[in-house]
């Protein structure tokens, strides 16, 4: 089997999967709907697999294999570019899919809409394939819309909740503001390069790095740094990156399966990704990398305190992927392309397991997500103990654990970073490692251990989702399709970062598919030089760790929140209501769903109404329509007065026409 063949097969399993199970999911089986689903996906990650270990010596494959339109000088392609970037990415967002399927088959057995969710589910990996193996623009493009689509269908999977409608409808609108500052960027390459093929831009790009555009009269700017800002734009939508963040949180509204493969390897990582690929760009605008560093930087701080007070157990989750984000957006800001790509993957491995883990509590308490109703959970869910501890450690970057050699690199490439921004993005990344160590064992520390709280809890909800447990039932632990995805994730969240470090950040593993200017932007070889010099070993970088800065602020973190909710759990509420202007910043979540309701939503609906007071009611309605009406009304009723069926009338009237036509005629003449 040649390699395009196995890229084909790879990419068009999922979609033949999803339109098969799609279309006749209500006429097959049941079980026909997983089997046919895990099967196209599983046999995708073993021939990604199998093609990540063909480019292991620096392969790369692209090759065009259909042109979908010619316009002048321009084609449109279908293509594949295969490097270990994209191959990579693949055998991730292939690997965390399949564990999501085979989850999904006990956390979606009693629902109704069984095979139209595999489908979707299936569907969604397809698109990421599109979007990570696109060798073009247009192909990219394709992906990332597709993957938006997807994730509209999927948040509002549950579409006879109105907080599951409203979700998905402001992923959706808050993702096409991303979108359409990213088509713009595509635009200007098309319009500079004449092409949307990446290597042909990728090699015309050094000769526009002085170029300079007139967006504003008399004010030009930079060319690559309008583009680069432009196509960033498109991947602070889809990363969530503030402010167009605000999506990412309500989009647990949708199933826990979902929220697993959306926040761990497909939907968010798709702007990480994107801006990866485009490094030959990003490294020609030192400003670009400024400000994409800048709004990592402010993400992964200011998120992380926002999980500090969420309850939702989910909740608390995506909030963590949103600080995860920003730590990822500050290593590219820092021209650590390579680092970012490297938590990418290990953040794919430990946040699915963290997702899972809480939809495996989600269902032992029987539906109820509030992390203030459980407690002693170690008791009687083992397996998700046990693999929830080890997403936590990863999490916080404990070292050893897959989290922490990339977590560690990219708080040192911002260090050894010296473009504008690096000390704010230096201070963000440091602060949140105690953030993050806090609030993730808050969730832990109450979950697990503690009082057995929903003993105590009279529950007022028994809608379909929300059950609660009695006070006489235990939480349980599911079965085997359950625990099984948990184990085979907690393995990669120990002991990927160990075994990959090396080749991937040090290595030769990402040349020719990641480019970077080391003379201006030196973080990674500093990096390099200082693992080479000093650490020598992944187990050297671990050991230097247990010495680190960021360790004492991680262990500090956990520390604290044992203390909060362990020892002394009077304490938060004491905090809360000395604190409570800050606490209500934060509960508001510093105020940006308010302002874009009121100012967007509210704004836009209130012109809408105006337009139609004044335009349709007034201008068409009224002096169009109806005013037309009107007039013709009024002239039909003098008209009317004339038509008196008198006959003395009409030969007057005659007598009249007759005078008036002489008089005018004989003028004339």
């Amino acid at each position: 089997m040649t390699l395009l063949t196995t890229c084909l097969f790879i990419v068009l399993l999922p979609l033949i999967a999803a339109i098969v199970v799609g279309l006749f999911g209500r006429q097959l089986p049941r079980a026909a709907a997983h089997l046919v689903t895990i099967g196209a996906v599983g046999m995708s990650f073993v021939l990604s697999a199998y093609v990540l270990n063909a480019t292991q010596d620096g392969y790369a494959f692209n090759r065009n294999i259909y042109t979908w339109l010619t316009s002048g000088d321009i084609q449109f392609n279908v293509g594949f570019l295969i490097d270990n970037l994209s191959a990579m990415m693949m055998v991730v967002v292939t690997f965390v899919s399949l564990m999501v399927h085979i989850y999904t088959i006990s956390y979606m057995a009693e629902d109704s809409s069984y095979s139209r969710f595999f489908s979707y589910i299936s569907l969604f990996t397809f698109a990421m394939l599109m979007l990570v193996m696109s060798n073009n623009f247009m192909q990219l493009f394709f992906g990332w819309e597709a993957v938006g689509l997807v994730s509209y269908l999927l948040i509002g999977f549950w579409y006879t909740r109105p907080a599951a409608i409203y979700a998905n409808l402001k992923a959706f609108l808050v993702n096409r503001v991303g979108d359409f500052g990213f088509l713009l960027g595509i635009g200007m390459v098309l319009y500079y390069t004449g092409s949307l093929d990446y290597a042909t831009v990728f090699q015309a790009a050094p000769k526009l790095a002085n170029m300079q555009v007139n967006i504003i009269p008399n004010m030009p700017w930079p060319l690559m740094t309008v583009t680069c800002i432009l196509l960033f734009i498109g991947a602070m939508g889809k990363s969530a990156q503030v402010p167009l963040h605000v999506w990412l949180p309500d989009s647990m509204e949708g199933p826990t399966p979902i929220s697993a493969l959306i926040h761990a390897a497909t939907m968010v990582t798709a702007g990480i990704f994107m801006v990866a690929r485009m490094s030959p760009l990003f490294e020609l605008s030192t400003t670009a990398l400024s400000f994409v560093m800048i709004i990592g930087a402010v993400t992964a701080l200011f998120m992380g305190f926002l999980g500090i007070i969420q309850n939702d157990i989910k909740r608390i989750v995506a909030y963590s992927t949103l600080s995860q984000l920003g730590y990822m957006t500050v290593a590219l800001g820092a021209s650590a392309y390579s680092v970012a790509i490297f938590h990418l993957m290990t953040h794919a491995f430990f946040k699915a397991l963290l997702f899972l883990a809480a939809g495996s509590v989600i269902m032992g308490m029987n539906h109820d997500q509030d992390i203030r109703h459980m407690g002693n959970l170690k008791k009687y869910m083992p397996i998700t103990w046990i693999t929830a501890l080890i997403g936590s450690l990863a999490l916080i970057g404990t070292p050893f654990f897959a989290g922490f050699y990339s977590k560690d690199s990219i708080i040192e490439a911002a260090k050894m970073s010296h473009i504008t921004g690096s000390s704010f993005a230096y201070f963000a990344v440091l602060v949140g490692v105690f953030v993050t160590a806090f609030y993730s064992f808050r969730l832990y520390f109450l979950v697990f251990h503690g009082k057995e709280k929903w003993r105590e809890i009279k529950y007022e909800s028994h809608d379909d989702h929300h059950h609660g447990l009695s006070a006489t039932d235990n939480p349980h632990e599911s079965g085997w399709v359950i625990k099984l995805p948990l184990i085979l994730l907690a393995i990669p969240s120990v002991i990927i970062g160990y075994i990959t470090v090396e080749p991937m950040l040090f290595g030769h593993f990402f040349s020719g598919a990641i480019a970077v200017d080391s003379v201006s932007h030196p973080a990674m070889a500093h990096l390099a030089h200082h693992y080479i010099e000093d650490l020598h070993s992944p187990a050297g970088m671990a050991l230097y760790g247990l010495l680190s800065l960021p360790f004492l602020l991680a262990a500090s973190g956990v520390a604290l929140a044992w203390v909060f909710y362990i020892r002394r759990p009077e304490i938060p509420a004491m905090i809360q209501r000395r604190f409570n202007g800050i606490y209500q910043i934060l509960e508001n979540k510093y105020g940006f769903d308010s302002f874009y309701e009121c100012v967007f939503a509210d704004g836009v609906r209130f012109i809408g109404n105006k337009l139609w007071q004044i335009g349709d009611v007034q201008i068409i309605d009224g002096a169009m329509v109806n005013g037309t009406a009107n007039l013709i009304g009024k002239c039909a009723q003098v008209v009317r007065k004339l038509q008196s069926g008198l006959i003395y009338h009409y030969a007057f009237a005659m007598i009249i026409g007759v005078f008036l036509f002489l008089t005018f005629f004989i003028k004339i003449n």
